[in-house]
């Protein structure tokens, strides 16, 4: 057999839900819409789609596929190719070290949302304890915006000083900032409660997890809109600026946004398609995930930029002076424009309890799939699913706790500008040439229709041999221009030693000549095909006939 027993969804709305939560994220709140205004606003739109539909779309398909052809997480995906496997320990381990940080940042709305039961709100004013002389709080025509720096506002310290107490730089790690921790603590303990008995309470609870941040997001976006200067910052955020389609940046820029939000090369898609009934049409849903992860993305920048248009129209400044990226965006600028809303309170607490749950679905996910990867290689593990859930949460909540420290989030900042630049993209490319060079397109053909009933369309056939590797190639490239420095090169570089490492004791172990090695290990193993017994019968069935014979596509659905 391929792998034994393994679970199932309770159906597919709860695959689907699952994924989107995997797929929507803080990212799209804090990252997408900043980089949408940067870089030429609605003209971003334009390479974002075609990189969609030309490149992310076809991963996303080509991952729920194979792993719900084999019932496969990211390592025994790769049954399919033996001498690429170091790629699914790759993965593993670049979802172990996003864990690490991630984790820690999901610890930040439960510390705001804790401070946002405070009135007035602790981040609403200078003068407290925390403050130092650099304050000044945002008033109209406000010199905090054109200061470069020689003053602060009370927001930026309140979070920098009051919640993170945060060192100099990376060198200093300093001591545990121990209200991080508890709060570090109180995610894992929900995580793990949340994927103890494995897909099936996952399931479950991605219900409320990924429903309630849309209500929430449709809440915040009437209230956004309905503010003085809103439509101010709308117009920022979308207006086209069509000279910025020239830049090569903003086309990286648009690949690597898709890379981070959609998750192919990540295992995620894998570990959650592995779930899936043999014969459910995957082809739909991979159409409807990245759809909708992109639309929140467009979505949740009307409702950021509609509180920063708010926010520079009460300021007296361009919109442009308040919009920042990353952290900043959610943890800064967002809760300064919170304070000059009326209930500020509400809209606060509301706002972190959003990105609390944006957060914490996509950390069932990748976390199922460090489990799955695990349990799909050592099947006799299975029977103690929750005992290696609850290690695999220990260890990683062990390993979360240097960003816990005082310079925990320089060591996030790092780990988070470079630990997928050039893992994620390889990852995926070796997926194409497993499928669509070793084991080639007649065959994955064969099996889609042996799958699903339906056949694969010559065009994606076409975009994955093609146009999708050679989109890959020049993000490997581009992203390893954006490497800083040892530690960044360090963290870059790490996950990919597994593909080498796993690709040297294959050809090590095996006979023959260097070339017949390679071969050798080229082949599909015992353990690649579907894991049901009697489906797998029929598959090979299925294969020696189509291998033996001039069989037509056509006379595979009779199997």
């Amino acid at each position: 057999m391929a792998g034994g027993q393994r679970e199932q969804w309770g159906s597919q709305v709860e695959y689907l839900l699952s994924c989107l939560g995997y797929a929507v994220g803080i990212g799209n709140i804090w990252r997408f819409p900043y980089l949408c205004y940067r870089n030429g606003g609605g003209a971003f739109l334009i390479p974002y789609f075609l990189t969609l539909f030309i490149c992310g779309i076809p991963l996303v398909y080509l991952e729920t596929t194979l792993g719900q052809f084999a019932s496969a997480g990211c390592v025994s995906v790769f049954n399919l190719n033996p001498l690429l496997k170091g790629a699914g320990y790759a993965a593993i381990l670049l979802n172990v070290i996003a864990i690490t940080y991630f984790a820690t940042i999901m610890s930040y709305p439960v510390l705001y949302i804790y401070h946002s039961m405070s009135s007035p709100l602790p981040w609403q004013n200078c003068g407290n304890s925390w403050n130092t002389d650099k304050c000044t709080e945002i008033r109209s025509n406000s010199s905090f915006f054109t200061s470069n720096g020689s003053i602060t506002t009370p927001e930026d310290e309140f979070f920098h000083i009051r919640l993170l107490q945060m060192s100099p730089s990376i060198n200093q790690i300093g001591t545990i900032v121990w209200p991080i921790f508890i709060c570090n603590v109180f995610c894992w303990i929900i995580v793990y409660l949340s994927i103890c008995n494995g897909v099936k309470s996952v399931g479950k609870i991605v219900y409320f997890t990924v429903i309630f941040p849309y209500l929430v997001l449709t809440v915040l976006f009437i209230r956004g809109v309905t503010l003085p200067g809103a439509w101010k910052g709308i117009k920022f955020y979308i207006i086209p600026e069509w000279d910025h389609l020239k830049k090569p940046k903003v086309w990286a820029d648009v690949a690597t946004q898709l890379f981070y939000s959609l998750g192919p090369g990540w295992g995620g898609l894998l570990s959650m398609a592995s779930f899936n009934k043999f014969n459910y049409r995957n082809f739909r849903s991979s159409i409807i995930i990245p759809l909708v992860n992109s639309g929140t993305s467009i979505w949740g920048g009307f409702v950021v930029f509609s509180v920063l248009g708010f926010a520079a129209d009460r300021a007296g400044v361009p919109v442009g002076e308040v919009a920042t990226a990353g952290p900043g965006l959610a943890y800064v600028t967002y809760p300064a424009a919170v304070t000059m809303m009326p209930a500020s309170n509400f809209w606060a607490v509301t706002f972190f309890v959003m990105l609390f749950f944006l957060g914490i679905d996509s950390m069932f996910v990748t976390i199922e799939a460090v489990i799955a990867g695990i349990l799909d290689e050592f099947p006799v593990l299975r029977s103690r699913k929750k005992l290696i859930t609850f290690l695999t949460c220990f260890v990683l909540f062990l390993l979360s706790i240097i960003c816990n420290t005082e310079g925990g989030l320089h060591v996030i900042s790092l780990l988070d500008s470079h630990v997928a630049l050039a893992c994620v993209p390889i990852v995926c490319g070796l997926e194409i040439f497993a499928a669509l060079y070793t084991y080639g397109p007649k065959r994955l053909s064969a099996d889609v229709l042996f799958m699903t009933g339906q056949p694969l369309g010559r065009l994606w056939i076409i975009l994955w041999r093609y146009i999708v590797p050679m989109i890959l190639v020049i993000i490997v490239v581009y992203s390893l221009k954006e490497v800083s420095g040892l530690p960044g090169w360090f963290v870059a570089l790490i996950s990919l030693v597994c593909i080498p490492i796993h690709a040297i004791k294959m050809l090590y172990n095996s006979k023959g000549s260097f070339l017949q090695r390679i071969r050798d290990n080229c082949i599909p193993n015992s353990m690649w095909g579907p894991a049901e017994a009697d489906i797998r019968q029929r598959w090979e069935e299925m294969n020696k006939q189509f291998q033996s014979t001039d069989v037509k596509l056509n006379d595979i659905e009779k199997y």
